[in-house]
């Protein structure tokens, strides 16, 4: 067993358990996951923060063996959060991210920030339990492909156009290569058609292209290239 697991009792730390700090801007998400963890035997939450500022402020005088982190909050992005404490802190803490919808992009950042894991918080509690154990003994709750797709971005040039779009450009981008209608898109990402139809005019304007059939076509050799994901971009 990872010996960061055997904090002295002195420290507020039950010897045995797997510390945890909870980084979330809705603190009902916090009181949740809280209770969920402080159920188990081997569980133990150390601290807690709602924002970015505050997880680097605190997580320092905390050390938990498992940090579990909002993806989008208020001052920042928890992937940095992430990739800082992990950079700060020795020895690290595994970082778990928690997300309310799924996006490539963020999975890709949470890669390569050295995350363990990558959940969406429609996970069922036994899941959170278990991905806290899983990363706390030094797992990973990500595949291997994808984590390889990851280390291949990092190697190949980024394409200034495409860093340029939106998070939610990108998801567009995506939907239009699979042929999607504005409309279709907007059902799919509860957005109006107009709202739609001006995401797409921007994304064509930031790569330089007239007409959407070239966006596709450019999305789809991106996908082929391995610098997005071959999935169908679609919320999971």
């Amino acid at each position: 067993m990872d010996p960061r697991y055997f904090h002295s009792v002195d420290e507020g730390v039950a010897v045995g358990s797997i510390s945890v700090f909870l980084v979330d801007d809705h603190e009902i998400v916090r009181r949740g996951v809280a209770h969920l963890l402080d159920r188990e035997d081997d569980v133990t939450v150390v601290g807690e923060a709602a924002s970015a500022a505050e997880a680097l402020a605190r997580m320092p005088a905390a050390r938990p063996d498992v940090a579990i982190l909002d993806v989008r909050l208020p001052d920042g992005e928890g992937i940095s959060v992430c990739r800082d404490v992990r950079s700060l802190l020795d020895p690290p803490p595994a970082c778990l991210m928690l997300t309310s919808f799924s996006d490539d992009q963020a999975l890709f950042g949470a890669v390569v920030a050295g995350a363990a894991g990558y959940l969406l918080k429609d996970v069922a509690g036994a899941g959170l339990v278990a991905a806290v154990r899983t990363a706390a003994a030094g797992g990973s709750l990500i595949d291997p492909e994808t984590a390889a797709r990851a280390l291949e971005r990092l190697r190949t040039p980024a394409d200034p156009r495409y860093e340029s779009l939106s998070p939610q450009e990108r998801r567009i981008l995506d939907l239009i290569a699979l042929g999607l209608t504005n409309r279709q898109i907007g059902d799919e990402l509860f957005l109006a058609e107009k709202t739609v139809k001006n995401y797409v005019s921007s994304l064509l304007h930031k790569l330089g292209f007239a007409r959407r059939t070239e966006a596709a076509v450019y999305a789809a050799g991106r996908r082929r290239s391995g610098q997005l994901p071959p999935n169908d971009g679609r919320h999971g």
